[in-house]
């Protein structure tokens, strides 16, 4: 039938699906305009809030199915009349079932963090592994629900990230919209997960992005208030945790106090990434001389967290009990001191045996009790100058965790938006202050960095490293066909005293070869058990240089647009 015999609402359903088949074609080929883009930002948001908000759920309802409690908040107080081996056996059971979803579902068995987060950000094109992100995401929800001794925020942000890598796939997103969608994502389920949507917004930028670009805010701004506006439809405008009246620092003589307990929270903080690493590196040891299974090793973790808890309960879960009680003074000195430890223990069985999980809630916990003793100690010895000691334990969860993540800015305000208090920010901003800049010299600035420094990725120092590491030499080498290819005859003489480089190597390798032979170009081969190296063709360093400044002057365009 020819066009004009159509009925009327024909042919406008026609045009209309004409308009939609063009304007998806222009979204993939040419990208999204900036209102456009807004929407989809908006609709990641909201999409990563549901996540977050389900993600939560999940584990209430997990926890309360499995502990037989009304209320999990209260989780800890209801431990003490179980049956010692039921808590010893949830655990257990909830640490084999971690390791068999990660033993099926990833490569290496371990669970996805907010350090492959920033890793895809860094260098992916803002996309992360979607396959082993939901089996991480649903390990951590099963650790979480049975014992294990981490933080929801850590599986919440992969989980997030994953849902913007897809979108970024659909719409074949290149590197600077592919980031800026993670970043809304991130932002969301961050603010969804603690009803913070300022904090959530600036971890997106000063965690994930690791940048404050303009062009970036807006829609991470647009996907944090989503992110938390599903949060309050569900849970209403409840902070996380409710203070009692702190009082005022006495500005002129208690303010000094708070600087050592930043000092004081930076140490602990260090304590608490190294031994995450130490119980890392010793469940490495173990499973090579005794031969486990990876996906017997959470189960083995979950094992020894039973064990503890049936003398110390307050290490099962997120611990948001415990934070509470430190936040309100409900303990004693020698509670504080013996639960931190006992925590960071908890925390490094936890991740060491690669159960899942992130580090921030637990890191809270930390700081809670670490300022609550030292605030115990600092009033006890100067009543007569002294705010409350619940004001310390403040200061220093938002120190420790600061130091964790390496991220002061958000992380301050994260306590705020937490716990509803504006007026003690001074106090809380010095120590964060103090922790942070002790820690990142002990540490490669942040936890999160710190760990992609043992797997040989340098993010910790900047663009300037990890660019090296994203280009291949066989892509920037001169083929021994191009028409100013390196002389066959001098690649061979080179290759002969030893000076050539394998084609599956990076700049990161190839550039200080430049340096030390002082040649113009270095021959690429392929290397090959039992077999001489095969010309491919030579990598010149003006060639090597003009992509590594290509790539600086992209990184810095985005980071200042």
């Amino acid at each position: 039938m020819p066009p004009s015999d159509k009925p009327f609402f024909s042919q406008q359903f026609d045009q209309a699906l004409g308009g939609c088949k063009r304007g998806w074609h222009i979204l993939r080929t040419q990208g999204p305009g900036k209102i456009t883009f807004w929407f989809i930002a908006l609709l990641v948001g909201i999409a990563a809030g549901f996540a977050a908000l389900f993600f939560r759920k999940g584990i209430n309802w997990l926890q309360a199915t499995l502990y037989g409690t009304d209320d999990v908040q209260f989780l800890h107080s209801f431990l003490a009349g179980l049956p010692w081996y039921w808590v010893v056996l949830i655990p257990t059971i909830g640490g084999l079932l971690v390791g068999l979803i990660l033993h099926r579902f990833t490569n290496d068995g371990r669970a996805r963090t907010v350090g492959d987060v920033i890793l895809g950000a860094a260098m992916h094109d803002g996309r992360v592994e979607t396959r082993a992100g939901v089996a991480s995401a649903l390990a951590s929800l099963i650790t979480l629900s049975t014992g294990g001794s981490s933080g929801r925020e850590g599986p919440v942000v992969h989980l997030a990230a994953v849902i913007s890598t897809k979108v970024s796939r659909l719409m074949n997103a290149d590197g600077i919209t592919g980031r800026d969608l993670l970043g809304c994502a991130v932002a969301a389920a961050v603010s969804a997960s603690f009803n913070a949507p300022i904090a959530g917004a600036l971890f997106a930028l000063e965690v994930v992005l690791r940048h404050f670009a303009v062009h970036a805010f807006a829609p991470i701004v647009i996907a944090s208030a989503a992110g938390t506006v599903i949060n309050r439809l569900e849970f209403g405008g409840l902070t996380e945790f409710v203070l009692p009246s702190l009082g005022d620092v006495q500005f002129y003589v208690e303010l000094p106090a708070f600087l050592l307990l930043g000092l004081t929270c930076g140490v602990v903080s260090v304590v608490l990434m190294r031994a995450i690493f130490w119980a890392e590196d010793f469940g490495n040891y173990l499973q090579a001389r005794t031969g486990l299974a990876r996906w017997l090793r959470p189960a083995v973790a979950g094992a020894v967290l039973g064990v503890i808890a049936l003398w110390f309960p307050h290490i099962i879960g997120v611990g948001y009990e415990t934070t509470s009680m430190a936040l309100t003074g409900e303990l004693v000195l020698h509670e504080a001191i013996v639960f931190t430890a006992l925590k960071v223990a908890a925390v490094a069985i936890t991740l060491g045996g690669r159960m899942g999980g992130g580090v921030f809630s637990p890191s809270l916990m930390v700081g809670a009790l670490t300022g609550l003793a030292f605030g115990l100690i600092a009033t006890g010895v100067f009543p007569e100058v002294s705010g409350s000691s619940s004001l310390y334990a403040l200061a220093g969860m938002g120190a420790v965790a600061a130091a964790v993540l390496g991220a002061p800015i958000s992380t301050t305000l994260i306590v705020f938006e937490m716990t509803g208090d504006w007026q003690t920010g001074l106090a809380v901003m010095v120590a964060v202050s103090m922790s942070t800049a002790l820690a990142s010299r002990l540490v490669d600035r942040s936890f999160f960095l710190t760990q992609m420094e043992r797997r040989g990725v340098h993010l910790a120092a900047g663009p300037q490293a990890y660019l090296l590491s994203m280009f291949m030499v066989a892509r920037i080498m001169r083929r021994p066909d191009d028409a100013d290819a390196a002389p066959e005859e001098a690649c061979w003489e080179l290759i002969d005293q030893g000076t050539y480089i394998d084609g599956a190597a990076t700049l990161e390798a190839a550039l200080p070869m430049f340096e030390q032979t002082e040649k113009n170009f270095i021959p690429v081969v392929t290397l090959s058990a039992n077999a001489p190296p095969e010309l491919l063709g030579a990598l010149f360093h003006v060639d090597a240089l003009k992509a590594y400044n290509r790539a600086l002057a992209a990184t810095a365009a985005e980071e200042h647009s």
